[in-house]
Formats: structure tokens, C-alpha cells, sequence
């Protein structure tokens, strides 16, 4: 009976990080997990339970199943869209060359990031900000429509 059990279990496991081509499926918060587009796996699965995952155009569930040949878009922090086609099925994380070589990247480039200087750095050594020094800083950074933090007086 041990022995049936033990057998039974480790179906799944097989080589881990790869198979054949042929393999069948893979969960898909797994899979964006192993592909390095998700930090963590709960990370994935949490992206798949708000919408932020779609596999050919649909919603999925964490526990669906990616072919290869299917096109996931998964929506990341700060809006940016990924869309990749799935070229290999893995399980297992795996470093970052290996992973880029599971999918195929049909994301639109990045936006360019903006060659402004960030607002409200100070030289070093100048000291405290004035009252006014603040002021300024807040209306560039955009908070001069926020109430101040209540201190205490």
C-alpha cells in the first residue's frame, strides 16, 4: 500500500523543470511563475483570481491548463501588458535565460522612461528645507492639493 501511494503522488513530478513537446498542460500560475512574469506563485494566482491573466483572449482560473501555442497576457504593475505565446511547458522556476527560451515576447516595447531630473532632490550637505524650500518641493511632486499631516503640536 505505501508503495502505491508513493507512486501515486509522484506522478506529476516527472523530470520537473522540462518535458516533451507533446506533454499536455500545465497550470497556468505555475507557468507564469516558472517563466519568471510572476515573483511569486501565489503572486500568479492572485493575478489569475483579479483578470490580470488571460489565456486566448479569456479570463482563467489559477488551475487552468496552458498548451503549448497559447497566448497568455498578463497584466503587471504600473499597467504594462505582457503578451507571450508559450513555447515550452515547465513546472519548476528556472533562471532567467532559460526561461525567455519558453516563450515567445510580443509586448509592446516599454514606454520610455522620461529624462527629467527627479523632483525635490536637495544637494547634499544643504541642510534643512526651508518652509518655503518644502512648499516648493510639495507643488512640483504634485501634493499641494493634500491636506498636511497633523504633527505633534
Amino acid at each position: 500500500m505505501a508503495s502505491e501511494t508513493s507512486g501515486d503522488g509522484g506522478s506529476g513530478g516527472g523530470t520537473g523543470a522540462s518535458g516533451p513537446a507533446g506533454e499536455g498542460s500545465v497550470r497556468v500560475d505555475s507557468w507564469i511563475w516558472s517563466v519568471r512574469l510572476a515573483k511569486t506563485r501565489s503572486a500568479g494566482s492572485t493575478a489569475c483570481k483579479g483578470g490580470h491573466v488571460r489565456v486566448n483572449g479569456e479570463r482563467v482560473k489559477p488551475a487552468y491548463g496552458v498548451h503549448v501555442g497559447d497566448e497568455v497576457r498578463v497584466r503587471q504593475a504600473g499597467g504594462r501588458e505582457r503578451i507571450v505565446v508559450v513555447k515550452r511547458l515547465i513546472r519548476k522556476r528556472v533562471g532567467a535565460p532559460v526561461a525567455i527560451e519558453c516563450y515567445v515576447d510580443n509586448s509592446p516595447p516599454p514606454p520610455p522612461r522620461e529624462a527629467v531630473a527627479p523632483a525635490g532632490i536637495r544637494d547634499r550637505g544643504a541642510g534643512r528645507p526651508t518652509k518655503r524650500d518644502r512648499r516648493d518641493m510639495e507643488r512640483l511632486r504634485g501634493a499641494e492639493g493634500q491636506a498636511p499631516a497633523p504633527g505633534p503640536h
